[in-house]
C-alpha cells in the first residue's frame, strides 16, 4: 500500500473519527494490502496508528496472513494474539472476525474450524448484539464475477447465524462496492473501498473493472438490539477530518 491507496485509506480514517460522538472502533474487511507484501503492512501499520480509536483487521483474497500476522501479531488490531479469526467484546456489542482467506484463491471459505469457532464465540454473549465480520459475501451480489469467488460455505454459516438471532449485521468487503442483502435473518452490508469501486457490471461473468466513483464507508449505530447502518462520504464532501 502506498501513493493514492495510502492517501485514499487516511482521507477515509480521518472522516470516521472526526464524526461527533467518535465511533468506539474502527473495523476493515480485508483487502489491507494489495499484494500482501510486508512493506505494504508496514505503511498500513504507520497509517493506523494516527487513528485513535481501537482498529480490528482480517485478511482478504489480496492479503498475505502470515504477514499480517508478523506485522500486526500480539496487537491490538488483532486482539492481543496471532489468529486472524478473533472475538472482541465491548459493552455494548461483540464482534467477531472470521477469516475467509484461502490460499492463492480469490474465491472464500471459513472451513470447519473457524465454523465451529463462530458458533462457540457467537454462543459467549447471547444477550449483547453481535457483529460477524468477514471479507467474502455469503449471498450473492448480482455482479457475476464477483458471484462467481464469494463465500463458498455460506450455507454452513447460515446455519450459525440462524441459531444466533442477536446477530445484527454480518459485515464483509470483497465487492469493492456497496451492498446490502438479507441472510439468516440478518442483515449483510458490503463496504465500499477506500479507494477504486468495482463497476457495476451486472450482465455477465467478465471482470467489472475499477472506477474512480466517490469514495466512502459504513457506519453502524447500536442501540439495543436496533442498528441503524449509514453511508459516510470519505471523498468529494466537504465534511470535518481529523489529521
Amino acid at each position: 500500500m502506498a501513493g493514492e491507496p495510502a492517501a485514499s485509506l487516511t482521507q477515509a480514517l480521518g472522516r470516521a473519527v472526526a464524526i461527533e460522538p467518535q465511533p468506539d472502533c474502527v473495523v476493515i474487511t480485508g483487502d489491507l494490502a494489495d499484494t500482501g507484501h510486508p512493506d505494504e503492512y508496514t505503511t498500513l501499520r504507520t497509517i493506523l496508528g494516527r487513528c485513535p480509536v481501537p482498529v480490528h483487521l482480517m485478511p482478504g483474497n489480496h492479503d498475505d496472513p502470515f504477514a499480517l500476522v508478523a506485522r500486526f501479531g500480539d496487537t491490538p488490531y488483532l486482539a492481543n494474539g496471532v489468529a486472524t479469526s478473533y472475538k472482541v467484546d465491548y459493552p455494548e456489542v461483540t464482534i467477531v472476525v472470521a477469516s475467509s482467506w484461502v490460499h492463492d484463491r480469490p474465491y472464500g471459505e471459513l472451513g470447519p474450524d473457524v465454523l465451529a469457532f463462530v458458533d462457540q464465540a457467537l454462543a459467549e454473549r447471547p444477550g449483547v448484539p453481535a457483529f460477524v465480520c468477514l471479507h467474502h459475501p455469503p449471498v450473492p451480489l448480482g455482479i457475476p464475477f464477483l458471484d462467481e469467488i464469494m463465500l463458498t460455505d455460506a450455507a454452513e454459516l447460515g446455519a450459525i447465524i440462524a441459531r444466533h438471532p442477536h446477530v445484527i449485521r454480518i459485515l464483509v468487503g470483497h465487492a469493492h462496492r456497496t451492498a446490502s442483502a438479507m441472510f439468516a435473518g440478518t442483515l449483510v452490508t458490503v463496504a465500499p473501498s477506500t479507494y477504486r469501486q468495482s463497476a457495476l457490471r451486472l450482465t455477465d461473468a467478465k471482470l467489472p473493472g475499477f472506477v474512480a466513483e466517490p469514495t466512502s464507508f459504513l457506519l453502524h449505530l447500536v442501540d439495543g438490539t436496533n442498528c441503524v447502518t449509514h453511508s459516510v462520504p470519505a471523498s468529494h464532501a466537504a465534511a470535518v477530518r481529523a489529521f
